[in-house]
């Protein structure tokens, strides 16, 4: 890989890859993701709805880290070891399996699982890894299929050879 980041040749089915570095979650990034996105579910800015509406649940009246910031955290941590000359185009069979807290520290984990030439942009291909983001105690919180098209080395961003 060079330091521009992986081009689609340096992608080989069954590579493994894990985050460098986590990210531990506040309180302001789960408040602002939610309230950006427009997002009005009580769960995730609302203690006392917690405490009324799940009693005796794995909550434990906590608020919950809304689910699409934890898929963008966890796709986020890897951007540079996979898509880093490329761009998203899939995300596919998300599975949420254990909810994340404010203070959970996340981590990410891949494995390649599809390469193709692209057949619709010659200068790049496809590439999809599946993506686990992981807590600090390593129990998986989030599982995803990510497809990115990614150039090829020597190609230009609109298409056309570099020197």
């Amino acid at each position: 890989m060079d330091d521009d980041g992986p081009f689609f040749e340096d992608f080989r089915v069954g590579t493994e890859m894990r985050s460098r570095v986590g990210r531990t979650v506040t309180e302001t990034d789960n408040v602002w993701f939610t309230l950006l996105t427009g997002n009005g579910n009580q769960i995730h800015f609302n203690e006392d709805y917690t405490r009324r509406t799940f009693p005796g649940e794995p909550f434990l009246g906590r608020r919950v880290v809304n689910g699409f910031l934890t898929v963008a955290i966890a796709a986020g941590l890897l951007v540079d070891t996979t898509s880093r000359n490329g761009f998203q185009v899939g995300l596919e069979d998300v599975r949420f399996s254990r909810p994340v807290f404010h203070g959970d520290t996340l981590y990410s984990e891949a494995r390649v699982t599809e390469v193709r030439e692209s057949r619709s942009r010659p200068g790049f291909g496809l590439v999809r890894i599946r993506t686990r983001g992981l807590n600090e105690r390593g129990e998986a919180v989030v599982e995803f299929d990510r497809v990115f098209m990614v150039r090829k080395r020597g190609e230009t961003w609109h298409g056309a050879r570099a020197e």
